[in-house]
C-alpha cells in the first residue's frame, strides 16, 4: 500500500453536516446531512499531519483527534465562521448548506390555523462561491454536490460557476450511499479530468479525495 501524502505544514478548513434556518423557537429547515464524509475528511488531514478547522452544523459526531472544531447552526454562522477561519491551503465544502432560509423567525411557535400556511424563504450566503471569490483564496477550493439527477452536468456547471479547482459529487437519495450511510461513492471532476472513487466507506473516500487534492497541490 502506497504511504499516505503528508499535508504537514498545510492549513485546511472543512465544513460538514447539514445546516437548520429557523422558522420559529420549535420548527426548522433542514437537510439528512449526517456529516460523516466531512468529519472522515478532517480525521484524515489530521493524520497526515495539517493544522485543520472543522467547521459543524448540528451532527452527533465526536470531534476528530487533533482537529479544531467550531460548531455552527445556520448557513450564516457556517459562512462567518469559515470566513473567519482564513487564510488557509485548502478549503473542503463538504457541508449540506440550505440554500433557502424564512426572511422572517416567529418569536412564538406557529399555531396550526389555516389548512395552508405559506413561508417566504430568502437565499443563503454562498460559502463556497465567497471563499473561490476571495482575496485571501485558499490554493485548493474543493465543493461537493450531492444530486438526484444529471450529476455530470449539475457538477461541472457548479465547477465553473464557483471557479472551483475540485468538486465531488455524488448521487443521493440511493439506498446503501450518500445521507445518513458509513458508504458512498464519489466521481471527483476537476477542469482537465475525473477520477471516480468508491464505492468505499467513507473513510477511506476521505483519505482518496486528500490524496488528489495533495497530488494538485504538490503538482
Amino acid at each position: 500500500m502506497t504511504a499516505a501524502v503528508s499535508l504537514a505544514g498545510l492549513r485546511i478548513v472543512v465544513s460538514a453536516g447539514p445546516t437548520f434556518e429557523d422558522i420559529d423557537p420549535v420548527r426548522f429547515i433542514g437537510n439528512r446531512s449526517s456529516g460523516k464524509m466531512g468529519f472522515a475528511i478532517a480525521a484524515a488531514a489530521a493524520r497526515r499531519g495539517a493544522q485543520v478547522v472543522l467547521v459543524a452544523g448540528p451532527v452527533h459526531l465526536d470531534t476528530p483527534a487533533s482537529v479544531q472544531r467550531i460548531d455552527v447552526r445556520s448557513a450564516t454562522q457556517l459562512r462567518d465562521a469559515v470566513i473567519a477561519a482564513l487564510p488557509a491551503d485548502v478549503y473542503i465544502g463538504a457541508a449540506a448548506v440550505a440554500d433557502y432560509a424564512p426572511r422572517a423567525i416567529a418569536g412564538n411557535k406557529i399555531k396550526k390555523s389555516a389548512d395552508i400556511l405559506t413561508l417566504e424563504l430568502v437565499r443563503t450566503p454562498d460559502t463556497l462561491a465567497e471563499v473561490s471569490a476571495s482575496p485571501s483564496r485558499p490554493r485548493c477550493v474543493v465543493g461537493f454536490a450531492a444530486e438526484t439527477e444529471n450529476i455530470e452536468a449539475h457538477a461541472r456547471g457548479k465547477l465553473q460557476k464557483k471557479n472551483l479547482d475540485l468538486i465531488a459529487a455524488n448521487r443521493v437519495g440511493v439506498a446503501g450511499s450518500g445521507f445518513e450511510s458509513d458508504d458512498n461513492a464519489l466521481t471527483v471532476y476537476s477542469r482537465d479530468g475525473v477520477q471516480a472513487l468508491g464505492p468505499a466507506p467513507k473513510t477511506q473516500l476521505a483519505d482518496e479525495l486528500l490524496t488528489l487534492i495533495a497530488e494538485r497541490l504538490h503538482a
